[in-house]
């Protein structure tokens, strides 16, 4: 597998995989977070493509079958500012996974994204619904530390905050 900047050609695939994990949210114990909201939003999604942020992960054949956001930097994501039940461990440069999402087609996508994520940072931090113990599980298996609780704009579902940094 590999990953790439996301170009607006990939657009309408990146909108499919998003579907797609919707309903497998959806039946696996998972429907409020991103489903009630519609999440993510078409205009968000091309405007991580525009700025650069949105990456595809495709398999040996080329095929689109991951997606996700990738930004590093200095605090730079706001719903991070105030965690309760907890604290970040590391300081305020750090990257961040949003959006993270696979085709289903096989396995390892996710694992593959957030990994290649981390060596390029070595400091992540990322959130996930309290529903979703797929990704929770995810997480815990690639060595992420629970933090606390974070809040999004998008709705008022608690996120669970996780973080790795390189040792």
């Amino acid at each position: 597998m590999k990953i790439r900047k996301a170009g607006k050609e990939d657009f309408n695939r990146i909108m499919e995989i998003y579907a797609y994990a919707k309903r497998f949210m959806a039946e696996h114990g998972n429907p409020n977070q991103w489903g009630p909201t519609n999440w993510p939003p078409e205009e968000l999604i091309k405007k991580d493509i525009e700025k650069g942020l949105s990456y595809v992960c495709e398999n040996e054949a080329g095929t689109v079958v991951g997606v996700f956001y990738f930004d590093q930097g200095k605090d730079i994501e706001p719903n991070y500012i105030d965690i309760e039940d907890g604290e970040w461990v590391g300081g305020n440069e750090y990257g961040v996974v949003h959006r993270i999402a696979s085709d289903g087609s096989e396995k390892g996508i996710g694992a593959f994204c957030i990994n290649w994520a981390f060596k390029k940072c070595g400091h992540l931090r990322i959130d996930t619904h309290g529903d979703n113990v797929v990704m929770q599980n995810l997480l815990k298996k690639l060595g992420f530390t629970r933090c606390g609780t974070i809040y999004v704009e998008e709705d008022d579902y608690p996120r669970i905050a996780f973080e790795k940094i390189r040792d």
